[in-house]
């Protein structure tokens, strides 16, 4: 992702990152990159939460090791060595 890009996690085809599974809003929340190439997440109303290390979130500034939680589905926030020197590239894992 680039600074400024925006992606979306959810239910709906439409998504960047498409989770089909229960309890997943449709656009269930999105990545913003800002311009010091911190990921942040933020919770688009869903109905069951986003949550991260097990707590409920509306807006936060993921980091490395981060547990993410939509739905019933839990994905871990992972950067490469170097690319979190350069502060470009994060990757999450289910």
């Amino acid at each position: 992702m680039l600074p400024g890009t925006l992606k979306t996690m959810g239910r709906a085809p439409r998504a960047d990152f498409v989770v089909d599974a229960a309890l997943v809003s449709r656009v269930h929340c999105r990545f913003v990159l800002n311009d010091t190439g911190a990921l942040e997440l933020e919770d688009l109303g869903s109905t069951n939460g986003t949550f991260v290390n097990g707590k409920k979130v509306e807006r936060v500034t993921l980091n490395n090791g981060d547990k993410l939680t939509v739905g019933r589905v839990q994905f871990v926030v992972s950067a490469a060595a170097e690319a979190r020197a350069a502060g470009t590239n994060t990757t999450l894992s289910s």
